[in-house]
């Protein structure tokens, strides 16, 4: 009777030793992510190019790019920059970047522990969510674009507050 209670002794220990080895985002979590992207006018250019310059995708509006969340160091979060373009229209760009998931930040909490916070987790890139999940760009109009201190920019505002000198060169948009 003693070895059966030595042998379940033995297997939960094992047990318990194993789940503290993993770690929860890198269980639930995916080391990428797909990101979806329009634009209005449709059409549009989008460049990305990640935190060491790198191009890592050219296409057009719609579309979809699947982007790795981390650059698989230690803490290597990655960071993009998106940028959307068309002709006659204003140029936006966008920064899409590694945030901190629930899975690592509450999940390693209740079951993965001190390792999967401070070891699996910060390698695998599965305990980063990449936001924003959805970029819409509606790119401006570059001809209703106003040239101030040497930067072109978009005002909204009621007609009675617009200075008399910006009146002749205002559009009317409905």
């Amino acid at each position: 009777m003693d070895s059966l209670w030595k042998k379940i002794a033995a297997s939960i220990v094992a047990g318990i030793f194993t789940l503290s080895l993993t770690s929860c985002a890198t269980i639930m979590g995916e080391k990428s992510q797909t990101i979806g992207l329009k634009s209005t006018p449709g059409g549009a250019t989008v460049k990305i190019v990640d935190e060491n310059s790198s191009e890592v995708f050219v296409g057009e509006t719609p579309t979809t790019v699947t982007l790795d969340k981390s650059d698989g160091s230690y803490w290597g979060g990655k960071r993009y920059s998106v940028e959307v373009t068309k002709s006659g229209f204003e140029t936006m760009t966008f920064e899409v970047k590694a945030t901190a998931n629930g899975w690592y930040l509450f999940g390693n909490l209740l079951f993965g522990g001190i390792i999967g916070w401070f070891i699996v987790d910060p390698f695998s890139g599965a305990m980063y969510n990449l936001t924003p999940e959805q970029i819409d760009a509606t790119l401006p109009d570059a001809t209703t674009m106003i040239e101030k201190n040497g930067k072109r920019t978009l005002s909204i505002v009621l007609v009675e507050n617009v200075p008399k000198e910006l009146l002749p060169i205002m559009k009317r948009l409905n």
